[in-house]
């Protein structure tokens, strides 16, 4: 009777892919199939908000508060009225409240992968950008709430925007904040607490914010604060919206705000699947 002995490699090993070789594989899909799963993703993070409607307590609050706060402290001292302020500040809110609602994604997406969900995720045959594309497009929904939300109180506040200028602005707005979440979204994969990412988010959006022609015109400010405010990407994406909605004019303040969102998104965008594929 004779006996076969099984085959071995030389270090006594089975024969297999390496975990980096499977995932590489499981992650080769095709341009659709990842915009299918990324809309899939993002259904789950709609399905999140009608789970949890809290999620919405900060859009919708805060561009009310932020519209009456501004223009009322503000109004009469910049333009001598308050009607006369609604189309300084209004747009300026409306990019204010946004921007500042994209650092909530970096902050979720931390949570999410604190429980885990994003490792069951990297072990489904996926694109490796949909979880996060799913999830910052979720987000939108939230762009678009704290949008209407500012518009409408300007509205009740005697503001008299041009009516494509408005659809044109919120459309720009949200195009250009899901770019900037992408920043968001990189900190949510490298920082290891989602405390960390909100406190570091707020330190980078507040000069962005508040040191720009959002709320005061630029000529009031020092020197050199007038030479930032004219680089800074905020100022070009409120005066955009400005120029939207005062006679639906799309200058080239647009053309620079779109410019921007396409170059941080092709920048951060892979950064932020790396760092989500290592640390996640």
């Amino acid at each position: 009777m004779t006996t076969t002995t099984p085959q071995t490699n030389p270090d006594h090993r089975p024969a297999i892919r390496t975990e980096s070789a499977r995932l590489h594989a499981k992650t080769s899909v095709s341009l659709s199939e990842t915009i299918a799963q990324s809309f899939s993703m993002a259904y789950r993070g709609v399905l999140k908000i009608r789970h949890n409607p809290e999620q919405l307590f900060d859009v919708t609050f805060q561009p009310i508060i932020f519209t009456l706060l501004f223009t009322y402290v503000f109004g009469g001292a910049i333009s001598g009225d308050v009607k006369s302020y609604l189309p300084v500040i209004i747009p300026g809110i409306m990019v204010q409240t946004v921007i500042l609602t994209s650092i909530v994604t970096g902050t979720q997406l931390r949570e999410d992968m604190d429980k885990g969900v994003f490792d069951r995720f990297r072990s489904l045959p996926i694109a490796r950008i949909s979880p996060l594309a799913g999830a910052l497009l979720a987000d939108v929904i939230r762009y678009f709430v704290a949008t209407v939300l500012t518009v409408i109180m300007g509205l009740i506040m005697g503001w008299r925007p041009d009516a494509f200028g408005v659809v044109a602005s919120a459309l720009l707005i949200m195009v250009c904040s899901f770019a900037l979440s992408w920043i968001f979204a990189l900190m949510g994969c490298l920082m290891s607490k989602a405390s960390a990412v909100q406190g570091v988010s707020m330190m980078i959006m507040f000069p962005l914010t508040f040191a720009s022609n959002a709320f005061v015109p630029a000529d009031t400010m020092p020197g050199w604060m007038q030479a930032w405010v004219k680089v800074n990407p905020v100022s070009h994406l409120v005066s955009a919206v400005r120029d939207l909605t005062t006679d639906g004019h799309a200058s080239s303040h647009v053309g620079w705000s779109l410019l921007g969102a396409a170059v941080v998104t092709a920048i951060f965008a892979p950064l932020a699947v790396r760092a989500y594929m290592r640390n996640a």
